[in-house]
Parts: C-alpha cells; sequence; structure tokens
C-alpha cells in the first residue's frame, strides 16, 4: 500500500477530504488528490510531516506496511467526532454515548 492509499484511507477515518486538507496545511488541494492518485512510495517530506501533524499519525506510518498509526490520543478522537458527527446516525451516536459512558473496556 502506497502513501496515498494510505493518506485517503486515512482522510475517509476521520471524517475529512483532500480539499480540507489541503486548506488545512496550506497546500494546493491538486498536490493532495495527486498523492492519492499516484498512489506512490514517495512524497515530498515537508508535505508529508504537515499532513502527518494535522491528521495525528508519525510520518513513519506512511512509509511502512507494518507501522501501525498510533492510538489517537483523547483530542484527536473529539476531532474526528467533531469533524463526522452529522454522518452518525442516531443509533450510532446512543452506541458511541453509551461506549463512553461505560465504565469497563468492553463495547
Amino acid at each position: 500500500m502506497g502513501i496515498g492509499a494510505k493518506l485517503d484511507s486515512l482522510l475517509k477515518s476521520q471524517g475529512s477530504n483532500p480539499n480540507e486538507l489541503a486548506q488545512k496545511i496550506n497546500v494546493p488541494a491538486q498536490t493532495i488528490y495527486s498523492m492519492i492518485k499516484r498512489d506512490s512510495k514517495k512524497a515530498d517530506i515537508e508535505v508529508l510531516i504537515k499532513i502527518s501533524k494535522e491528521l495525528g499519525v508519525e510520518p513513519e506510518y506512511f512509509c511502512n506496511d507494518s507501522i501501525p498509526a498510533k492510538e489517537p490520543a483523547y483530542n484527536d478522537v473529539i476531532t474526528v467526532y467533531t469533524r463526522s458527527r452529522k454522518n452518525l446516525s442516531q443509533e450510532e451516536k446512543m452506541r458511541l454515548a453509551r461506549i463512553i459512558l461505560s465504565d469497563d473496556d468492553e463495547e
């Protein structure tokens, strides 16, 4: 899996898109779209670092298939929820609330 596929997957999981990311990290949207379309194993390191910081992963996440994404920090979870809440059904929102309010680690 190349950088583009990982980036596309990460954007979708966080409820974001290439245009939004490009605006946040101050690069042309075409740069992000091109990375996704090419799915290359190479990328401009400065852009990759900006993307990593914005999406809450280490830059190495894009470089090696064996490095999993780190567990998101509390603030990352809040950001993902805030971005995607309009896409959640009422049932999904209630399930999320039950998970957050439960005392155990089970879903």
